[in-house]
């Protein structure tokens, strides 16, 4: 299980998501095959994960960060990934 951060090419929007195959789910958002706030954004960019062995945890830290503030993902994202580069390509 995997938790994620994608934001847009302007690092302006961020969408936190959680799923059990990160290169698939990424695929997805970056074909907007998937309808709704990551479309509607452009939200792309997969800046920031998390993996996991059990789903009852990366829901919790989904929601964990989904409860956070703004400045609270920037730094997250920027513990790690201060030049916010697209992750995705590391995974394949």
């Amino acid at each position: 299980m995997y938790i994620y951060i994608l934001t847009n090419k302007y690092n302006k929007v961020f969408y936190v998501g959680v799923t059990n195959d990160l290169i698939r789910r990424i695929y997805e958002h970056k074909n907007q095959l998937v309808k709704g706030f990551s479309c509607k954004y452009n939200t792309d960019k997969l800046v920031y994960f998390e993996k996991f062995v059990s789903v009852v945890d990366a829901i919790a830290r989904e929601k964990q960060i989904k409860g956070g503030s703004r400045q609270d993902k920037i730094t997250l994202i920027c513990k790690d990934n201060p030049e916010y580069l697209d992750l995705y390509e590391g995974l394949l």
